[in-house]
């Protein structure tokens, strides 16, 4: 009988069950806001639960009810330590869900909070953070509408884990996500970079720095509406949490088919941050901010904008730090002192894992 050759394989009907990177357990890397998060979200979740909404891949969705524009969010927190100088989870909890909701242009109004306590841990603790989210929610001018509480065995938590999810109305005529990016707008930032991330890790290790680092966190839903109301026509914000500036700058440019580039000496690095950095082998564009945004402002209103981002107290220090271009789509370069250009690339997991 003749030897019949098997017909080719027909791979164009399949996907990838699990995340890449040949990992077959979950590593600390995933929950860093980097490519390995990335990989997780869009090979794993997202084919998992197959929603049109969650497709789009943003902070906040986008949903409609009753006619009203709604954005919505969800967050979990798991900072070590629980207190830090500046904030504390409580504080990042409604902050960090808040400028979710804000960074799709929408007034956020209510949250939910879950706690997960561990056996063990003080009341007194446990109020101390109930009471700054409380407070935070009071400062956002947020209500805290429903919640829950779960307790685990000691030693299977970590003190206190916190989830907030949060809804805001979308005024009309609003549209910002990071498909609207394009080629000449302005990439604004509203201040130094670097310093939430600092200061955790100046804590968790008990480096000291000379000068005592403070968290950025911050509710930016004021700042945001100062900033719609000179243009409405904002295309993308985002705050740069996780992965810092560098990450949330390559997600924008890969979800809009643009390049950007950045002006390296015009980047807000305060000297603190960058001595620390320099000590610990990290780079600011890459370490977590919990109060700062970056802004993608069409070309004519960059100026406008940039005035009321500074006439705003969380604001105050905000620069242009580069410019959206046709070149090099998805990818994100930055123009060095010397001349030269480096490109900014997506990072791989998280330089310090655990600080939101």
């Amino acid at each position: 009988m003749a030897d019949t050759a098997p017909a080719p394989a027909d791979f164009s009907g399949w996907t990838c069950p699990a995340p890449l990177r040949d990992h077959e357990r979950i590593v600390m890397g995933h929950g860093g806001g980097g490519t390995l998060s990335a990989e997780l979200v869009e090979h794993l979740f997202a084919p998992a639960f197959g929603s049109d909404v969650l497709a789009e891949l943003g902070d906040s969705a986008h949903v409609t009810m009753g006619g009203a524009r709604l954005a919505f969010s969800t967050d979990s927190f798991v900072v070590r330590p629980l207190f830090f100088p500046g904030g504390s989870i409580g504080d990042l909890a409604v902050n960090g869900t808040v400028n979710d909701l804000a960074m799709a242009g929408a007034v956020p109004a209510y949250l939910s909070c879950g706690f997960i306590l561990e056996e063990g841990i003080e009341l007194s603790v446990v109020g101390r953070v109930a009471q700054a989210l409380g407070d935070a929610a009071r400062t956002a001018g947020v209500t805290v509408a429903t919640g829950d509480t779960k307790v685990v065995d000691a030693g299977h938590g970590d003190g206190i884990f916190i989830n907030t999810a949060g809804i805001g109305l979308v005024p009309d005529g609003v549209d910002i996500r990071p498909q609207r990016a394009a080629a000449g707008d302005a990439v604004l930032v509203s201040g130094q970079i670097g310093v939430h991330g600092v200061a955790i890790m100046s804590v968790r290790e008990g480096l000291e720095f000379g000068v005592e680092i403070q968290s950025d966190t911050a509710s930016l839903a004021g700042l945001v509406g100062d900033m719609l109301a000179v243009c409405p026509d904002l295309h993308v914000l985002r705050d740069p949490t996780r992965g810092g500036l560098a990450t949330s700058l390559n997600e924008i440019a890969g979800a809009a088919g643009i390049g950007v580039t950045l002006e390296e000496g015009a980047l807000p690095v305060p000297e603190t941050v960058a001595n620390a950095c320099s000590f610990l082998g990290l780079d600011p564009l890459y370490v977590a901010n919990e109060g700062k945004l970056v802004a993608f402002v069409p070309p004519d209103h960059a100026d406008a904008v940039l005035e009321a981002m500074r006439a705003h107290p969380l604001g105050k220090e905000s620069v242009r730090i580069g410019t959206c271009v046709e070149e090099h789509p998805g990818m994100v370069v930055a123009a060095t002192g010397l001349g030269g250009t480096r490109v900014v690339d997506m990072p791989l997991g998280e330089q310090l894992p655990r600080i939101c």
